[in-house]
């Protein structure tokens, strides 16, 4: 059996899912094929994966493939981890927006942002597409990592028309939390979640059998040293929504309108222990450092590989366990991403949602009949419009609809003006020309015109972002080569 990895030279995350698979003794005999387009990533993430095959001695055929169709020939399942345009397009979805007033901390699955993410990884996605329908196994399984994760798996299901669920560890993440704030031992805490990527809501909680109420969870989390200061959106949105989220704090603010609207609320609400938290072009900043600490580094990680995976805990990342219930049907549970067809009653039926489902070896069933509570659905709405907006406007090049999809996004409608949208992403789209071949012939005529625009001037320094980055800003130049994060 083969499996695939297209963009395989990602920072660390391409050996946590190997491994996660050669833990599994039933799935060592295979072919794992690697792709990325940065032959120099390639190899490298090529060599520490080769230790921990030869450490175990086991019978894993490396193979390493610049040729993406040479790659996915033959391939049962294609795991994609690109970030379509590296670190030098993603310094632009937040210094751009940040001109503007849009303060972003993740900023690569909604707010302008996000949008502008999907705007250069969908077209991309399609290609895969093209190249696993026409060169894959049969019965290929698309297994999407990447970011916009809502939009990639909904334009991969509906356009590209390959079987594809989007992974995600945010359910996960947020559980360890919940546990960790009620002091239950990680692991025996029950729960069901449902809702839309990165605003999942935790419907069901339990210890043993006993319902864990609003009312204990928030006090528990006031009461916590860490979560009461990191997790303050996230409190928040429980006290007032009656429901805990699983996305972190920072990343949550940029999906609602009331977080981040001033610098003032961005202070607030954010604390700066950890870029998670809040902290403005946080993600971006620490993406940085790794891609510089992975290249001086190397050595170091190197030497670490070639592990005994006897000892090796299995992260909790989902593609490892899906393939191994399709595979040796063990049933798993976990919550996916995939287009709703009324799994959720009360969100639209095209959309792609979040929710609980198991794997067996007959593939994916996901638990159906769920209705959110009608305030939590209609947040999840707001996004679902946007998304769908900006992924219409990915494939058929409607600069229009791209700008109507920014406008409508939560965060952005809560700070900017009708005038501002146009001319920001008039100027995102100029930065990233490169990378977005649907608006080529759009570009160029917003170039004439954006000399006659009035410039805009940054905003003062951020005080967090300052902070946290000491000498660095949000602007500074992106010292990594363009195809750090592969594609």
């Amino acid at each position: 059996m083969k499996i695939s990895f297209i963009g395989a030279g990602s920072v660390g995350f391409t050996q946590t899912l190997v491994r996660d698979l050669l833990k599994v003794k039933k799935l060592q005999n295979i072919e794992i094929s690697l792709h990325d387009i940065s032959k120099k990533n390639l190899m490298m993430v090529a060599k520490l994966i080769q230790k921990d095959i030869e450490a175990n001695n086991l019978p894993t055929k490396l193979t390493i493939d610049p040729i993406r169709k040479n790659s996915i020939t033959n391939a049962k399942y294609i795991i994609n981890c690109v970030r379509v345009g590296g670190l030098e397009a993603f310094e632009s979805d937040i210094s751009i927006p940040l001109k503007y007033g849009i303060d972003q901390c993740v900023g690569d699955t909604i707010c302008a942002g996000g949008i502008m993410y999907g705007q250069r990884n969908i077209p991309v996605i399609l290609d895969f597409c093209k190249d696993i329908k026409k060169y894959a196994n049969k019965n290929a399984l698309f297994l999407n990592y990447s970011n916009p994760m809502a939009m990639n798996t909904w334009a991969a299901n509906t356009i590209g028309k390959v079987n594809t669920i989007g992974l995600c560890h945010g359910v996960q993440g947020g559980a360890k939390l919940i546990e960790d704030a009620l002091n239950i031992p990680n692991g025996e805490l029950n729960y069901a979640c449902s809702g839309i990527n990165h605003m999942t809501w935790y419907l069901e909680l339990k210890h043993k059998q006993k319902k864990i109420t609003k009312e204990k969870l928030i006090k528990s989390l006031r009461r916590h040293p860490k979560f009461s200061r990191d997790e303050k959106v996230r409190i928040d949105v429980l006290d007032k929504f009656g429901f805990f989220s699983t996305e972190s704090n920072g990343h949550l603010s940029e999906y609602l309108p009331w977080y981040r609207r001033t610098q003032k609320d961005v202070k607030k609400w954010s604390s700066l222990s950890n870029w998670i938290h809040g902290e403005t072009g946080g993600y971006l900043r620490v993406c940085n450092e790794k891609r510089n600490w992975f290249d001086e580094d190397y050595p170091k990680y190197l030497k670490q590989s070639g592990i005994n995976l006897h000892n090796y805990k299995r992260s909790s990342e989902h593609g490892s366990y899906i393939i191994e219930s399709i595979e040796t049907g063990k049933k798993y549970r976990g919550h996916f991403n995939v287009i709703n067809n009324n799994v959720i009653k009360n969100l639209d039926s095209d959309c792609v949602i979040e929710s609980t489902g198991y794997v067996t070896k007959k593939g994916l069933k996901m638990n159906r009949g769920i209705t959110l509570p009608v305030q939590c659905a209609s947040l999840c709405r707001t996004s679902i419009d946007v998304q769908r907006m900006a992924v219409k406007a990915a494939i058929t090049g409607d600069i229009d609809l791209l700008k109507l999809s920014i406008l409508q996004d939560p965060l952005v409608s809560a700070t900017c003006s009708t005038e501002d949208v146009w001319e920001m992403v008039d100027e995102m789209l100029v930065a990233q020309e490169k990378w977005l071949p649907q608006y080529k012939a759009k570009i160029k005529k917003i170039k004439k015109n954006l000399s006659k625009i009035s410039k805009k001037k940054y905003l003062k320094s951020v005080k967090g972002l300052k902070k946290t980055t000491k000498k660095k800003s949000v602007k500074r130049s992106i010292l990594v080569e363009k195809e750090a994060f592969s594609l």
